[in-house]
Formats: structure tokens, sequence, C-alpha cells
């Protein structure tokens, strides 16, 4: 039933409009990252041949491309997400889904599914742009698989976080702000705070401080290093807000 929840999500986001916009407009930003940091790679590459163990073209035109991508999805996602559950709720749809033969806990990971499968997308073809370069440079394939790896976690956190919040309201545009402020206050809390305890050598809650920061877990990852602390902290992340999604939902069914 979660396959099946996730496959209509899916059909329902390629029959969207905006999310072909956004999937335009992601791929024409980086698309044009991409190019422009290859064309500065051209300049300065007689210069890095003179060097003893200068950076490669994975370093300096791929990596900085997942990065664009990485900020990207602040602003792409809760704009995907609005729509997964307030407009169910808008359109009074959720109520027939809700009365369905179907667990809460089906309804919300098919959903969340849905919506990874397409960002899936999206990560697929940021990882494509250097791919092409395969036959004339020497790529870095550890650390595009790495990148790769932490760009996936970092989209699913950031679906799990805009489906929470897309499960509080009805409408979809206040869902697209909220899950957008909530991404961008975890951002900045969870910074500051990891900061601020690990200045005072509380380790062990400035570690579950981090969890709250998924750009700075994504960041180890696109350094090639896999990091088990940072894919924690995005599982768990992720977990976390998928479990409020179902307790929020099933609230909600009890309460009619």
């Amino acid at each position: 039933m979660i396959f099946t929840i996730a496959a209509k999500e899916l059909k329902g986001l390629f029959a969207s409009p905006l999310a072909w916009v956004v999937l335009t407009c992601a791929q024409v930003v980086l698309g044009y990252s991409f190019l422009r940091r290859l064309d500065d790679f051209l300049q300065v590459e007689p210069r890095l041949i003179r060097m003893a163990s200068p950076p490669g073209i994975t370093e300096l035109v791929a990596i900085p491309t997942f990065a664009t991508a990485a900020a990207m999805l602040l602003f792409a996602v809760p704009l995907l997400a609005m729509r997964l559950i307030a407009e169910e709720r808008r359109n009074q749809t959720m109520v027939f889904l809700m009365s369905a033969p179907v667990s809460v806990t089906d309804i919300v990971l098919g959903k969340f599914v849905g919506l990874v499968a397409f960002l899936a997308l999206m990560v697929a073809m940021v990882a494509f742009m250097p791919l092409t370069l395969a036959h004339g440079a020497a790529l870095d394939y550890g650390l595009l698989a790495s990148v790769t790896l932490g760009l996936t976690l970092l989209a699913a956190a950031f679906a799990a976080v805009g489906l929470y919040v897309s499960s509080l309201t009805a409408h979809p545009l206040v869902a697209a702000i909220g899950a957008f402020a909530t991404l961008l206050g975890m951002l900045l809390v969870g910074d500051t705070a990891s900061d601020s305890l690990r200045a005072r050598n509380w380790h062990v809650p400035a570690a579950l401080a981090q969890v709250l920061s998924p750009l700075r877990n994504f960041e180890p990852l696109g350094k090639g290093i896999v990091d088990t602390h940072a894919v924690a902290c995005l599982l768990l992340l992720t977990a976390a807000f998928l479990a409020l999604a179902i307790r929020q939902l099933d609230a909600r069914r009890l309460t009619g």
C-alpha cells in the first residue's frame, strides 16, 4: 500500500506545473553553475599542473555544484512538499484517505517515498553532469558517490520536515512558508547550539544538537568522508519528523 500511495503522489507531482517549474529552474541554475565552474577550471588548469598534488575536476567543479544543489533544496523542497497533506485537507479528500483501510503510517510513508523519488530525480540530474566528463577527465568516483549519498539523505531529511509541516495546516502556501522557516531555523539554531556546547566541552549534547543541522551533516559527505555520525544524524532527523507526522495525522483521525 505504501508504494501504491507513493506512485499516486509521484504521478501527481509530474502532473503539477509547479513541480515542472521547480525542476526546470533547478536544472537551469545548476547547469549554469556547473558550466561556469568548468570554464574557471579550464582557465586555471595550466597552473594546477605545476602543483605537486593539485585538486582535480571533481573537487573544483562537481563538489561546488552539489553544494549549490544542497542550497537549492532548501527552497525547492518546501514548495514540493506543501501540497502533500495540506492540499488533501483543503480539497476535503483527506477524509476519504483516512477512512480507507490503510494505516496512517502507510499514508505518511507513501507520501514521503513519492516525494523522495521525485527529489532523487533532481539528485540524479546533478550527478549526471560530472559524469559527462568521464571520457576526457579523471573523476574521483568515490568522492562523487559520497556527495551523492549526502545530497540524497539531505533531500530525504528536508522532505520529512516539509511533510510534517504540511500535516499541520490546510493551506499549502502556509505549509511552504512554515517548512522553509522551520528548515532555516533548524540550520541556525543547530549550528549555534552545537558550536556553543562544543566550546564548553559538552560533547554529547553537542553531538545531539548536531541532528538539527542537516547542512553541517552534509559537509563531511561532500568532502568524501562517510562520517557515520553525520549519516546517523540525517537518518534520525528524517525518522523523527516522519514519526511526528504520523502522530499528528493519527491524532486528527481520532478526533475526527
